[in-house]
């Protein structure tokens, strides 16, 4: 292609998104318009082809190691680290919404806010939002996190958060990166000692929100826990 017809065609591709948004494109179209910022004057949809042949889907390029994308697409390393900035640029897009002084005061809307801590998120965290006795967030504390399916949880470590913040009610939420967001009979196990835990120093447990994706799990909504909002 010459310079004067890579040009052109870059030029319709930008006035496309730029008229239309990204839902005319196509995934590999996506790509190629990414990679116009970190790959001047070259074939970009050949390469993103070729990209997508590599790993099958945004997805899984998007959860991929920039080294593994350099290697195994022999692309630069700016290349392969813009790529792998895409879900953490998505979660800080999401998260910029809220502030530390946000009522969760609603089931829904603390689903909402939970979905947004694990946007982005391709294994196991686990978190404990703070608040106060308004419901008002005080601080969203990652407790741990792990593998594709497991983040390990110690109640030692949940009550050193709440009084840290000195928390007056508290909702956990971890997510399941691979799966569905119904909770194992591990999660309502952990979740019935946290709450004795809690109980002991007089905080109560609001919820306990399941992130999969774009769905949620709510202990709350399904009647899974005594207290209400």
């Amino acid at each position: 292609m010459s310079k004067n017809l890579h040009a052109g065609h870059r030029k319709r591709v930008k006035e496309k998104y730029v008229k239309h948004g990204i839902d005319p494109f196509a995934d590999h179209e996506l790509l190629e318009l990414l990679l116009f910022y970190c790959i001047p004057m070259r074939d970009t949809n050949e390469i993103a082809h070729k990209i997508l042949r590599e790993f099958g889907t945004l997805h899984n390029l998007f959860e991929a190691n920039p080294l593994d994308i350099s290697r195994k697409c022999k692309v630069t390393e700016n290349t392969a680290i813009l790529i792998s900035m895409i879900p953490s640029l998505a979660q800080r897009y999401s998260l910029s919404k809220w502030s530390n002084r946000t009522l969760l005061n609603k089931p829904n809307i603390a689903a909402e806010f939970a979905l947004s801590i694990f946007t982005g998120k391709i294994i196991e965290h686990f978190y404990i939002f703070c608040m106060d006795k308004h419901r008002r967030l005080l601080y969203p504390a990652l407790i741990s996190k792990g593998s594709t399916s497991e983040a390990p949880v110690y109640p030692r470590q949940i009550v050193d958060i709440v009084l840290k913040y000195q928390a007056e009610s508290v909702i956990l939420a971890h997510n399941h990166p691979h799966g569905i967001p119904n909770p194992s009979r591990n999660d309502i196990k952990s979740t019935k000692l946290i709450i004795k835990v809690l109980e002991a120093i007089s905080v109560e447990l609001l919820d306990h929100i399941i992130v999969a994706g774009t769905k949620h799990y709510s202990f709350c909504e399904n009647k899974m826990l005594n207290f209400v909002y």
